[in-house]
């Protein structure tokens, strides 16, 4: 936590027009509408047609079920097929709180049309002995017991291997999941997966329990005849889905979560799902708020899985009527949840202490293990540590329990992430004797983590995962190789830009005297709050603490749980009385004692009824580092959306800098910029480093520079290369040169990647010369055959048709060059979306490490 209070930053909102700040007010009369106001414009929420259905959901035009298309009317016709002749069908989910709403939003949904426990069973997967996805022994026993349709959620769409087997036994498959594609479409009936639409699709960021939701909404279009329940009476476990699976609430994941939150509140005081009210009761929550889902319901449906592996009694607790049997399954939940907090505490603790003996400055990836840690919870220690140190974590438990299984089928070994998965990898260790170690990994700043674990698959017994988290297990003796590899590999691949905490940015600067029902009222304007919508974080500055304590929280038996809380009262001088607050996790000695900037979240506390802040991070007051007042970062102005949203403003734009004043539709956003004061940065950078002498430039000239760029077209790494060797043989041909901007702009890629892609052409029998400011590219006359007769391939890739002789090298260096070309576009999807408050923070920095600089000269 000490990074992130030292990097604490402030980035002044802008005025928004009159106009938004009217349109909050007509939908919240009774408040001023500055604040909010000033949010969504800050956000990018700016188009007046946009603004009702954001505040209300009644207003917001959602998508048809049907808009998946084909795929869609597919899964009706084989659904319909099922009904008419009486089929057995099971559901095959997941164990995190997006699968198990997800099939419980099938099992209820699917169950006005099939007959629960006859004709219809669910399955879930144990988290700690089959993991994510499909797997040939469950799809096995589905198949004993008479089962000829499986419908997914959450899950399978990539598992084709399991999906073929399960058609060679006459099972039909439809997937319904919202994780990345394949390449190959799975073998399966239908596949509903979001994936499929372009990433502004209202419906691109759905969850697992959204799309299975879609899925019955479609069926109820279908048969409406049928139903006896409304649809709507799944919403509540929709937006519970939602929430806990941390998706982008945009579009219509926002509306349905603004739903399903209304519907949820409603189980307090008329329970039709008591399962769920007695969560809610259990957590101390009401549920009309996001937050008593992600700190509530959520950690509690996921704990049971992992603390007991198997978690399908979850699904009858979200279902059942029958009130004493889910008053048992809740308080079994709260049990499991006790458990995780007090297993996650110590876990963290441990991993402080191995922290304390690392040497940070030379450990680019942290990497622990220790016998004892139990594995359930070592992705959310993981996520922590990752998230404090601004570097990819993966703990291990060496406990090596079991052996390496040559024989087990292929399934998905990815411990306890609720995202992306991707194809599992078997293992490759010589020794089946091997002690097994299983580990969890998180990573931070955008490093593609699974990259990097996936390049030392030699040393693995099997993994899975995405750039953000990754399940692995190896054998106990690989581990110190395994760490130094991964270490050198980050260093090779990624600046030390990359290996720093994410500074805390505040979004709005007030004081305790603000503190109160109207700015909360205010501000859950703008939930429901998550990805893509963050909770608005306060500053207060020159603030104090008084009247400071800590705890350790209480289980709902009234036992005291490992898991610390301190209150306090935070006091400044614009009030005669202090406002309540929490720090979770904390102890009191870690509160500053004397003046200090804090930032947090504005909460209200059901269970006390009272108004209270949520700490998130602080610092001590220094006269000489006064957050956001010594260098103000107010010349950096976010056009980014404004190109993409039209292709041709940023040339109506340029055409007009040379005239006093721009068009009515640009003024808030140009700051009556002239040519002579400005700079436009139009190319898409790849680095902090590419950014920063844009910065040192604007500051250097006095000028605002406008960030302008859009992300290019990318054509995938092995077409780039393909294109590379293409122009090589061009070249050689016609013995014409080519400039680097050519070749640069020609590909799509920077110095670095073209440096790369020459060593391999070099390899594959090109000379490169650089002379007169171009480079000449001929073919060494023994090569003038490649391409002719072959005998291999230089990718594994069918789509590669280039092939070359039998050249492990040249494969090795064509690797690398993809490689760097992957990471170079994976950097500018990054910067083209990075919020504008993280620009301006990296700004600061840069500009206060000149300044302090220059102190030291004079």
């Amino acid at each position: 936590m000490t990074q992130l209070l030292q990097e604490l930053q402030n980035q002044p909102l802008p005025q928004p027009p009159d106009w938004l700040i009217q349109a909050v007010r007509n939908h919240a009369p009774e408040l001023p509408g500055n604040y909010a106001a000033a949010l969504l414009y800050y956000r990018g929420i700016q188009n007046p047609e946009e603004i009702p259905g954001f505040l209300n959901p009644k207003l917001y035009q959602p998508a048809s079920p049907f808009e998946f298309g084909l795929e869609m009317n597919w899964a009706m016709e084989r659904i319909q097929q099922a009904i008419n002749s009486a089929e057995k069908v099971a559901i095959w989910g997941d164990f995190d709180a997006d699968g198990i709403t997800s099939t419980s939003v099938l099992w209820d949904g699917l169950g006005e049309f099939f007959v629960q426990n006859d004709q219809l069973t669910y399955y879930i997967p144990n988290r700690l002995t089959e993991s994510h996805g499909l797997n040939i022994p469950g799809i096995n026993n589905l198949h004993k017991s008479g089962v000829s349709l499986i419908i997914t959620c959450d899950t399978g769409s990539t598992n084709i291997a399991e999906i073929e087997y399960a058609t060679s036994l006459n099972i039909d498959t439809i997937i319904t999941d919202h994780h990345t594609l394949p390449d190959d479409r799975p073998p399966a009936t239908a596949i509903i997966n979001p994936r499929y639409f372009s990433p502004n699709h209202q419906l691109f960021n759905l969850s697992g329990v959204a799309v299975a939701y879609k899925l019955i909404e479609a069926l109820y279009h279908t048969l409406p005849d049928i139903p006896q329940r409304p649809l709507t009476d799944l919403l509540e476990l929709v937006a519970i889905g939602l929430i806990a699976d941390l998706v982008q609430l945009t579009g219509d994941c926002r509306y349905l979560a603004q739903l399903g939150i209304a519907q949820l509140q409603k189980q307090i005081t008329n329970p039709t799902r008591p399962g769920v009210a007695k969560l809610l009761e259990l957590c101390k929550r009401a549920g009309d708020r996001p937050t008593d889902i992600s700190f509530g319901l959520g950690p509690r449906i996921n704990a049971v899985s992992r603390i007991q592996g198997s978690a399908s009694f979850c699904v009858e607790l979200l279902t059942s009527r029958d009130k004493k049997r889910c008053e048992e399954l809740a308080n079994l939940t709260e049990i499991a949840n006790t458990r995780r907090k007090s297993l996650q505490k110590d876990v963290a603790k441990d991993a402080a202490e191995k922290l304390a003996k690392l040497d940070l400055s030379t450990t680019s990836v942290i990497v622990l293990s220790d016998p004892q840690w139990p594995v359930g919870v070592l992705g959310l220690v993981a996520g922590q540590i990752a998230q404090e140190y601004g570097r990819p974590v993966i703990l291990f438990c060496t406990e090596g329990s079991e052996e390496i299984k040559e024989t087990i089928p292929e399934t998905k070994f990815i411990d306890s992430f609720d995202s992306d998965s991707e194809t599992l990898y078997q293992s490759k260790i010589q020794n089946p004797k091997s002690k097994i170690a299983r580990g969890s990994a998180r990573s931070a700043n955008q490093i593609d983590l699974y990259q990097l674990v996936k390049d030392q698959a030699h040393l693995l017994d099997r993994f899975g995962g995405h750039p953000f988290a990754a399940g692995l297990s190896l054998p106990v003796e690989n581990i110190p190789l395994f760490t130094d590899a991964i270490n050198q590999q980050l260093r090779q691949q990624y600046s030390t830009d990359s290996l720093t905490s994410a500074p805390v940015v505040a979004d709005l600067k007030i004081t305790v005297a603000e503190l109160g029902k109207q700015l909360f009222q205010e501000l859950k304007l703008l939930e429901p709050c998550g990805m893509g919508n963050p909770a608005p974080k306060l500053l207060i500055e020159n603030c104090w603490f008084k009247n400071i304590y800590n705890r350790n929280i209480k289980d709902s038996q009234g036992k005291e749980v490992k898991y610390i809380k301190t209150s306090f009262e935070i006091w400044d001088e614009s009030s005669h009385a202090g406002f309540p607050g929490i720090w979770w996790g904390h102890y009191r000695d870690e509160v500053p004692e004397g003046r200090c900037d804090a930032t947090v979240e504005l909460d209200f506390n059901t269970y006390t009824s009272n108004y209270e802040v949520r700490l998130i991070a602080v610092r001590e007051r220094t006269d000489d580092k006064q957050v956001s007042s010594q260098t103000k970062i107010d010349w950096i102005l976010d056009w980014r959306k404004i190109n993409n949203n039209n292709e041709e403003l940023l040339a109506v734009i340029s055409t007009h800098l040379e005239s006093e004043r721009l068009p009515e539709n640009l003024a808030d956003n140009s700051a009556m910029l002239d040519r002579e004061n400005s700079i436009i940065l139009k190319e898409c950078p790849a680095s902090w480093d590419e950014l920063r002498v844009w910065f040192r430039q604007a500051q250097h000239t006095q000028k605002k520079l406008a960030i302008a760029y859009t992300l290019p077209p990318l054509l995938p790494p092995q077409q780039i290369c393909q294109q590379l060797i293409g122009i090589a043989k061009y070249l050689s041909r016609t013995n014409k040169p080519v400039t680097r901007q050519q070749l640069s702009q020609k590909l799509g890629i920077s110095d670095t990647s073209l440096q790369l892609g020459f060593t391999t052409l070099k390899h594959l029998g090109f000379k490169v010369n650089y002379r007169d400011r171009a480079f000449h590219i001929t073919r060494q006359p023994e090569a003038r055959e490649i391409g002719d007769h072959t005998s291999k391939p230089l990718f594994s890739s069918p789509s590669t048709q280039f092939l070359v002789p039998n050249s492990p090298i040249a494969a090795r260096y064509a690797a690398q060059f993809l490689a760097a070309v992957w990471e170079e576009q994976f950097r500018r999807k990054y910067f083209c979306e990075v919020p504008l408050s993280t620009i301006v923070s990296i700004a600061r920095e840069t500009i206060f490490q000149e300044e302090d600089y220059t102190d030291t000269l004079f």
